[in-house]
């Protein structure tokens, strides 16, 4: 394999561990959609050029043992590094693909269990349009998105509606409802499957959870006009569920994420679209990692096409 291809590749795998800093550093910087947006997209941008990287690792292997099979080696600017490297790399690279593959098929398996559970769990209860009503002596609250052609759900227990007043229930029902309407749960699932390419994405899933609670605090706020009320109906609602002594779900619910951090937000002015020197600085930096990240995977791509005319000049009958 080629030093540079070599050395590209490396770099595309080493890069995640730079962007992810400076993703969520910007999202800090940013309203909250936007920030979930940009973490998303952060996410997806590092996970893919970590699998091509991989495959280019696994390519360029195979392509160096097929050269020396053949009775030739690599000239020029082509490095022969003899198959006892060639080998391991191409193995090492196919075992990294197969591991990503499997990480992301088991999180997917769990989605999708978690998702069918929860939607057997509410068969059989009052449907009041959007909102499923549970009997319990917990509280809790979330947003259970559409499955197999039923729309989305919120489902609360009667507990966590006691525990409201009605403008509470208001906020929690708007709150909810966001998610739904957003499609919260996909951009989750997105980052979480993302995290399975790359150690270091992973580190994008917690900032994404606390930014798509945020972006519901603020919908809420918006639509009961008080943004006072709905900080102290995410903090009762939150405690509440805290109180039950439940885990947190899996899907999104008021009660989850760093919650004084989300009423403290709420208690300040809206979120205004960022300026200033900082937010510039920040948003450079990401851009210039994720383009560099996509850049690497690019340029060790087209070293690998050159690999594969050089293989194909030699076996060429």
């Amino acid at each position: 394999m080629s030093v540079l291809v070599a050395v590209l590749l490396a770099l595309a795998l080493a890069w995640p561990w730079a962007a992810v800093p400076a993703a969520r550093r910007l999202a800090d910087l940013l309203p909250p959609k936007a920030a979930a947006l940009t973490l998303v997209g952060s996410a997806v941008a590092l996970a893919g050029s970590t699998v091509w990287a991989l495959g280019g690792l696994v390519a360029g292997g195979l392509l160096h043992l097929m050269l020396l099979a053949e009775g030739g080696a690599p000239t020029g600017s082509w490095a022969d590094s003899g198959p006892s490297a060639a080998a391991p790399l191409a193995m090492a690279g196919g075992a990294a693909l197969l591991l990503v593959a499997g990480l992301a098929a088991r999180l997917w398996h769990r989605q999708r269990r978690l998702l069918t559970r929860t939607w057997q769990s509410i068969d059989g209860q009052p449907d009041a349009g959007e909102l499923v009503v549970v009997p319990g002596e917990f509280a809790d609250a979330f947003a259970l998105p559409g499955h197999r052609g039923r729309p989305g759900r919120i489902v609360v227990t009667a507990e966590m509606l006691r525990t409201l007043d009605v403008d509470g229930r208001d906020v929690l029902l708007a709150h909810e409802r966001a998610h739904l309407t957003g499609r919260h749960h996909l951009l989750a699932r997105t980052v979480q499957l993302a995290s399975a390419a790359h150690p270091a994405v992973r580190g994008l899933a917690a900032a994404t959870a606390f930014q798509l609670e945020r972006w519901a605090d603020e919908e809420a706020a918006a639509a009961v006009g008080n943004r006072r009320l709905a900080a102290a109906a995410v903090a009762r609602a939150a405690l509440a569920s805290a109180a039950s002594d439940r885990h947190p779900s899996l899907l999104p619910a008021i009660g989850t994420g760093p919650v004084p951090r989300r009423v403290g937000a709420l208690l300040g002015a809206p979120p205004a679209p960022p300026r200033g020197r900082a937010l510039r600085t920040t948003a450079a930096a990401l851009l210039a990692v994720v383009a560099l990240s996509l850049t690497l995977s690019a340029g060790s791509a087209y070293g690998l096409h050159e690999y594969i005319e050089h293989v194909e000049e030699f076996v060429r009958p």
